[in-house]
């Protein structure tokens, strides 16, 4: 295998292990803190509104100095947000935890670029299976991150206060990891680049962008909820981990084959058997709030998450030349980020104010959105007469 992308899926594996771990935590430390529960997941929406408006310039940065350069430095910016929000823990500061979220979106915003990475060190043919892979380190996220929460929240005075401490050391090793990558050279600009209106206005870049900021948004929405849904449903600590354990497994496990199924299948058919994925979790979480149920539903809500996700990454690398990827992965980017900071100020709003049926119930009609516009632009591909560029 490729040893960027081995290094690339090690660091995916460490970032995700992170937001694992506050994912299972987060909406629980702001819950205590915060001066309202409707506040809770407040720390987690600024992290997503931060990684939103910094990824634009850190697409260009990467441009100018690297990949490496950044990543490197994305690392060392979370390992300094951990201490704070270690800090916010200890001294039962909301503001101050909050504000480490800042931090530690600059980190998950760099982080983002691994997968675009992978994809660049390899031929064009491998990019589906590079992706795959590389986010397939998630899978060991599945089982770091929520047990080390478990593991570590009541180990020092402060609940949690140990388990942020503890990422310390998975922020330190990607620092050193991607210092050892050695990424192909910045492409130098021989043809002019597109304006990014053109680039964005082409039909296939429209729904791949639309496809990942429903995708990960109707995810993030109803995994951010989760936790605070099964406190509600009088659901223990240990059952949410373990809840929130094999959705994280479910996301990542299947890129080890995500990939092969883009090349035998089509790109889109799989990203609709995501949607489809997606609709059954909601469809599962309005028939009861058992464990079995939460347990299901989020199982089916990472792996449609991976299929349209994956899928989204794959088709949006079809649509612009080397020398116009910083624009073009920047605003996809930014446009997901924007939509997960949206869904992580109103989940914990939503749980609290509508209840988990009717939130779940909200996030379909998207998802189905998503279904018919892949299944457009299907058909537009197969019309013989067609010659419009897609």
């Amino acid at each position: 295998m490729n040893r960027n992308v081995l290094i690339l899926a090690f660091c995916q594996a460490m970032l995700f292990s992170g937001t694992g771990l506050i994912i299972s935590s987060s909406a629980l430390i702001g819950k205590d803190l915060a001066p309202t529960p409707a506040w809770a997941t407040v720390p987690l929406a600024v992290q997503y509104m931060t990684t939103m408006l910094v990824i634009y310039f850190v697409s260009y940065l990467m441009k100018v100095k690297g990949r490496r350069f950044v990543f490197v430095r994305g690392a060392l910016i979370g390992s300094v947000g951990l201490v704070v929000a270690a800090l916010g823990i200890w001294l039962g500061n909301f503001i101050l935890f909050a504000l480490a979220s800042l931090l530690i979106g600059i980190h998950n915003a760099i982080g983002q670029f691994y997968r675009f990475a992978a994809a660049e060190s390899v031929t064009s043919d491998y990019k589906a299976r590079a992706i795959s892979l590389t986010l397939a380190g998630g899978v060991l996220a599945a089982f770091i991150g929520p047990n080390l929460a478990l593991l570590t929240k009541d180990m020092l005075e402060k609940l949690f206060l140990a388990s942020y401490l503890s990422l310390l050391f998975m922020t330190f090793a990607v620092a050193w990891a991607t210092s050892r990558l050695t990424l192909p050279d910045i492409p130098k600009e021989r043809d002019e680049a597109r304006p990014l209106f053109v680039i964005a206005s082409q039909p296939k870049y429209l729904l791949a962008l639309f496809a990942a900021m429903i995708g990960y948004g109707a995810m993030n929405f109803l995994m951010t909820a989760t936790p605070l849904a099964m406190q509600c449903h009088s659901h223990t600590f240990n059952n949410t981990t373990v809840v929130i354990q094999w959705h994280l497994f479910a996301m990542f496990a299947p890129s080890f084959f995500t990939g092969e199924l883009i090349k035998k299948f089509g790109v889109m058919q799989v990203m609709i058997m995501g949607s489809i994925l997606l609709m059954a979790c909601a469809l599962i979480n309005l028939n009861g709030t058992s464990l079995l149920h939460f347990e299901v539903a989020l199982i089916l809500l990472g792996v449609g998450w991976n299929f349209l996700y994956i899928g989204a990454t794959t088709l949006l690398t079809e649509t612009y030349t080397p020398n116009e990827r910083s624009h073009a992965q920047g605003m996809n980017d930014t446009f997901v980020f924007a939509t997960l900071t949206i869904t992580s100020f109103a989940s914990g709003y939503s749980v609290d104010h509508f209840g988990w049926q009717t939130i779940n119930l909200y996030s379909i009609p998207p998802v189905l959105a998503v279904s018919l516009g892949l299944l457009w632009l299907i058909v537009r591909r197969t019309k013989p007469q067609s010659t419009a560029q897609i």
